[in-house]
């Protein structure tokens, strides 16, 4: 059976989301998760969600759970907040565990999966920055380890080694991440959700290293490097064009398909 359209209600009170319905006649087989950067709202990526109006596809635009402090406005996903000494800017990665767990446990897990009853494969997450960075921790977070039990979950241990997919805007799989999974038992297994990650040609968070540690945690990467300096969004049809291909292969369509037809493979 495919998946109902999500509702603000289905969310725990601790969560803020906006969900956009797919176009018009169009059935919501698929979920596109919004992430956006450090010091924004979720405000921005629901006018993204709208401004895509991708077929068959219902965005899901998630807050972070922590606000900035000083006033400042807008939230982030990490869980501290700490200064880079020299340039006196806000470090991305500062550890995720608290989103991670509101990112898969309670949003994908709890919400998507079991009371909206889509299958992992039918869920992409697009994440820009720390945003990005949160979207990685969480989907390598879903392996699962000999210690964990997801009886309870309407779907299978190794359904959740792939979601549909992860579009990550400047944003590497955190260091912090990599070294609280090291010692796992499933830290050798490689995620099989396909990633396509981007970032611009100088003053960019997705360097040699930061690359090569994603590549060690997921099976399959796709690195596009824009000729722009810093990880900014894309800003015309050159920088989206992989997007879009990606979205292309990733998802799935049910228009034309018989009530009842079973998926095969």
């Amino acid at each position: 059976m495919p998946g109902r359209l999500p509702s603000v209600s289905d969310f725990p009170s601790s969560v803020t989301a906006s969900v956009t319905p797919p176009p018009a006649s169009h059935p919501p087989t698929n979920i596109l998760l919004l992430l956006h950067g450090l010091g924004d709202t979720n405000a921005s990526f629901t006018a993204l969600g709208r401004n895509l109006n991708l077929p068959e596809t219902a965005c899901v635009s998630l807050q972070a759970p922590m606000p900035l402090p000083f006033e400042l406005g807008g939230f982030h996903w990490g869980d501290d907040i700490l200064f880079d000494e020299s340039s006196m800017r806000m470090e991305f990665d500062t550890g995720f565990t608290r989103s991670t767990r509101l990112i898969a446990d309670e949003v994908i897990r709890r919400v998507l999966i079991d009371k909206c009853g889509y299958r992992p494969r039918e869920i992409v997450i697009f994440g820009f920055g720390q945003g990005g960075m949160a979207a990685l921790a969480a989907t390598r977070s879903l392996l699962p380890s000999p210690s964990s039990s997801t009886s309870s979950s309407s779907v299978s241990d190794n359904e959740l080694k792939e979601l549909g997919g992860i579009i990550s805007i400047g944003g590497p799989l955190p260091a912090s991440t990599t070294t609280s999974i090291s010692s796992s038992p499933a830290a050798a297994v490689k995620s099989r959700t396909p990633v396509l990650l981007c970032g611009g040609s100088s003053q960019t968070l997705v360097t040699a290293s930061a690359l090569s540690r994603t590549k060690d945690a997921f099976e399959f990467v796709e690195y596009t490097r824009w000729r722009k300096v810093g990880d900014s969004m894309p800003g015309n049809r050159e920088e989206m064009l992989p997007i879009m291909q990606f979205f292309a292969r990733r998802l799935r369509s049910r228009r034309g398909v018989p009530p009842g037809s079973v998926e095969l493979g």
